[in-house]
């Protein structure tokens, strides 16, 4: 962060902090373009030989696709098309009136049907992301080879069972809440600040990733405006952020998957992640997959040891031609 200098403006203050920010391993993506998923423009951003195999990477929550400008290109080298695409309301991708869990469904498979059509391609997701691809994997298998799930194994302990009139009950509840949301911030607008304000912000989220790390983050992931900057997020967007849903659902779906499956679970508690552990988790592991857990790292796993990450994937998806 620069000085301020005397009889220096906010803006003179702003326009001094307008820099790109490098990260030792960060690479732009090789292509990036949009997508038309039914009226939402979806921004997607690929890394690798654009003629290799695919391997879609789906980010998780309040997150968007730059995330993986390092991680992905270490899959890359692998000898992999690395897809991946800001969700609804995420990074450049379109912001809607509302947002939900299943809106997001339907805008990956506008994504799978673009990028892979008729065939099943190898699937990695984070946290959130690997909640989505657990849902799709249950209900549209035929479109994955193999998945890989980041810490994206939701777990909460299961209640009773419910009757079908408190179960419509608890779904009002949850639809009422997200309306009156929505209502509340729909005229919102992110507060502004410089790289580092932003960096610090993001921190509160990310305590174990470094300031320079998220210095990057903030000039890949926000915009610069003339009062500073801002990340893109939609404003509108809280924590989770998937609309009415249920961490339990993706847990319990998890048990139908009938292909190559591993999950990496991690030990360091931090605010974003699920607190999931292996016990939680292994009565649901189905016949074909396995978990790896690492007891001293966090839900950025993929951030935090990338090249520990990159070689436990790609050694598990396997020779990609």
């Amino acid at each position: 962060m620069h000085d301020a200098t005397p009889g220096a403006t906010p803006a003179d203050a702003m326009a001094a902090d307008d820099t790109h920010r490098e990260f030792p391993g960060a690479r732009t993506p090789d292509r990036s373009w949009r997508l038309d998923a039914n009226g939402v423009g979806i921004a997607i951003n690929e890394w690798g030989d654009a003629d290799a195999p695919v391997l879609m990477c789906v980010h998780g929550g309040a997150d968007f696709s730059r995330t993986f400008d390092v991680f992905a290109p270490l899959l890359a080298a692998g000898g992999w098309r690395v897809v991946a695409w800001d969700h609804r309301g995420h990074g450049d991708s379109d912001h809607t009136h509302l947002y939900s869990f299943d809106a997001d469904l339907r805008d990956a498979v506008c994504v799978f049907d673009a990028v892979a059509p008729n065939r099943p391609v190898a699937v990695l997701g984070h946290s959130k992301g690997g909640a989505m691809m657990t849902t799709l994997a249950d209900a549209q298998p035929y479109r994955f080879q193999r998945f890989v799930n980041i810490d994206g194994v939701p777990y909460r302990r299961p209640g009773p069972d419910l009757a079908e009139h408190q179960r419509a009950t608890t779904l009002r509840a949850d639809l009422d809440g997200w309306l009156a949301h929505r209502r509340r911030t729909a005229g919102n607008t992110r507060k502004p600040g410089t790289i580092a304000e932003l960096a610090r912000r993001r921190g509160a989220m990310n305590p174990r990733l470094s300031t320079e790390w998220l210095e990057y983050l903030v000039t890949v992931g926000a915009r610069h405006d003339d009062d500073g900057w801002r990340w893109k997020l939609d404003p509108s967007m809280r924590m989770g952020g998937f609309g009415p849903w249920r961490p339990e659902w993706a847990l319990y779906r998890l048990a139908g998957v009938d292909f190559p499956f591993l999950g990496v679970l991690v030990g360091a508690d931090e605010p974003m992640g699920w607190g999931t552990r292996p016990r939680h988790v292994e009565p649901y592991v189905p016949a074909t997959g396995r978990l790896e857990y690492f007891e001293d790292l966090g839900h950025f796993i993929h951030i935090e040891a990338p090249e520990m990450t990159a070689d436990l994937v790609l050694d598990f998806l396997g020779d990609p031609r």
